[in-house]
């Protein structure tokens, strides 16, 4: 369908049934569940994953999803049909909370017709079969919903169905973009290890024989995917690959959806390159002190001018700092030790009321993930069943990296920036944010906030977190954790301008590595590794600052509405609290007011 005539389509749906008689508001929460459950019931694996293993006499945990044309019709169909049931609901007679989950499934419809009708990731986008069989195959490794001779038996069984979900898969694509193709035979060489090597050594003995027998023909497949990813797919576009590019149209219409905002691109843009000018100037201030006491010797820079001086006496400070890293072995175990220390803080300042779980664990990033996750990552636990676990991933340096490879990547996540990582992805980032949110009542709703969550608002409590953390005074109020924290926001400025400039065809490679190791003082593996994720994904970049900007809005909001009664731990557990809505309603939830006023 033409792009132009699916906007159509939708605004025609919207004006028909605005004009039928609403329903009773008092249906809406069973609509929700009915949302949210066959939602679930779509994807076996996702369903599992959180914690739903079976649903109206569908048993989840041993099947994989059905990636076909006509499963495909069948999600649409299911869309388009209750966007219709939606909009029958006046929604202005709705309670604020029942608005909220109103607006989260409205966007997720959107967004999911998007998908289906014009983006059309199922047609072009191998790595998503690739990484929805490799969370199949990893979850009930890690995730421990039953004992673990049932689990590998779930292992077993979705293996004996990979050949043929791999075969369906090679049906519907149709042609790729070559960076993805990589990535996706990268991510699949990780599927083949995840059998061959860890499931098979992990599984127990009385199911070794099953296992075996499972393996061999689905290991056959997953190389057979590779050989048609290497040979036939790249032949199936008649000799020109389809642009990872949304373009400029497409672009806005998912950036609204996906960012629920009233922002448009181009006004995200203009702001994060004038907040990136701004963020370099508070970097030459805090630097100039932390440079004359490490290279007095030559001054201070000052014959040159603008830019070019911000570059030099910001670059040999951030230079200096990125000496203090951790080594090859010690990455890890430094990560936790920091896991630790930023929890003691927290609790200390008395920050918010931390979670009265214990269920984070530290691994080693999946290697099927590790095409978007080049450093780490955050799993939340099952949204249905919190209690197994939430996983803070760590990229492992690939042994046959050479010296500078590794040596770029542990400057880059050096002492202090290693510690931001922390801050962000587990304490207080994403695992406080979501253990709060698995506490929400009625289930429904935690399940809906959980699984369609507001990307600027998890990704803005991140940011916003761990600036809180630095405020409060983490570290001492070191100067050189400060300073990293301003480099970070400028690569949030420079995530937003990448996706932005890049989705939209007004950026090449070249600049866009100019921006990121020149204007933004990244290391060129860390440039690297984002420039490959700005043409893997689309609208997720901004989010971070979107979501940022947004947080501290909310927060000031919020300040100005109660006056000296402000309490910022109470602040933070009161948003915690409302789960992942957008920023815009999480302002009317907590104040009663708009977010600008």
């Amino acid at each position: 369908m033409r792009f132009f005539a699916f906007v159509a389509a939708l605004l025609f749906l919207a004006a028909t049934i605005s004009c039928s008689r609403p329903a009773p508001a008092g249906d809406f929460p069973k609509l929700a569940g009915e949302f949210v459950y066959t939602s679930l019931s779509f994807s076996p694996v996702s369903a599992s994953g959180q914690g739903l293993h079976e649903w109206n006499g569908h048993h989840f945990d041993s099947e994989l999803d059905d990636v076909s044309f006509s499963a495909v019709n069948k999600q649409r169909d299911f869309l388009t049909s209750f966007h219709k049931r939606l909009e029958a609901i006046d929604k202005t007679s709705l309670s604020a909370e029942d608005r909220a989950d109103y607006d989260i499934i409205d966007s997720q419809i959107g967004l999911g017709l998007f998908d289906l009708d014009i983006a059309q990731t199922w047609r072009h986008a191998p790595q998503s079969y690739v990484e929805l069989l490799g969370t199949a195959l990893f979850n009930p490794l890690v995730l421990d919903y039953a004992p673990e001779d049932q689990r590998f038996r779930d292992v077993i069984a979705r293996m004996q169905k990979t050949p043929a979900f791999l075969d369906e898969a090679r049906r519907v694509l149709f042609a790729a973009p070559g960076i993805w193709i990589q990535v996706a035979k990268e991510e699949n060489t990780g599927n083949i290890d995840l059998i061959d090597n860890t499931l098979r050594k992990a599984c127990p003995a009385a199911l070794k024989q099953q296992f075996d027998a499972a393996a061999s023909p689905a290991l056959d497949a997953l190389r057979g995917f590779n050989a048609f990813l290497d040979n036939e797919l790249p032949k199936r576009s008649g000799g020109a690959a389809p642009d990872w590019r949304l373009g400029a149209e497409r672009y806005a219409v998912k950036f609204k959806l996906a960012l629920a905002t009233d922002r448009k691109p181009d006004e995200v843009l203009a702001d994060a390159e004038s907040r990136l000018q701004q963020v370099r100037a508070k970097m030459l201030e805090l630097s100039l002190p932390l440079h004359a006491r490490w290279f007095g010797s030559h001054g201070d820079h000052g014959d040159l001018k603008g830019e070019d001086r911000e570059n030099k006496v910001i670059g040999e400070v951030l230079d200096r700092i990125a000496d203090s890293h951790s080594t090859r072995e010690s990455y890890f175990d430094d990560a936790k030790k920091d896991l630790a220390q930023a929890t003691d803080f927290v609790r200390a300042k008395n920050l918010l009321s931390l979670p009265s779980t214990a269920n984070l664990q530290v691994i080693p990033t999946p290697e099927f993930e590790r095409g978007v996750y080049g450093v780490g990552g955050f799993s939340p636990a099952p949204i249905l069943q919190p209690q197994l676990g939430a996983f803070f991933w760590i990229t492992p340096i690939p042994a046959g990296w050479p010296k500078n490879r590794v040596e770029s990547k542990l400057r880059e996540y050096n002492f202090y920036n290693l510690q931001l990582l922390v801050l962000h992805e587990a304490m207080p980032g994403h695992y406080v944010q979501f253990e709060i949110a698995s506490t929400i009542e009625p289930k429904t709703r935690r399940v809906l906030r959980g699984l369609f969550g507001n990307d600027p608002y998890i990704e803005g409590w991140a940011q916003y977190a761990t600036q809180t953390m630095l405020d409060s005074g983490y570290l001492d109020n070191s100067p050189e954790l400060r300073l990293q924290l301003l480099k970070q926001e400028l690569r949030v400025d420079a995530n937003a301008i990448l996706d932005v400039r890049m989705q939209s065809s007004r950026m090449t490679d070249e600049q866009a590595m100019q921006l990121m190791e020149r204007d933004t003082f990244q290391e060129h593996e860390e440039a690297v590794a984002k420039l490959q994720r700005a043409k893997l994904s689309s609208a997720q970049l901004p989010t971070y600052f979107v979501g940022w900007r947004d947080w501290l809005r909310v927060r000031d909001l919020a300040r100005k509405t109660e006056g000296a009664k402000f309490n910022l731990h109470d602040f933070h557990d009161k948003v915690l609290k409302e789960g992942a809505v957008p920023l815009p309603v999480l302002a009317r939830l907590v104040t009663g007011k708009e977010l600008g006023q």
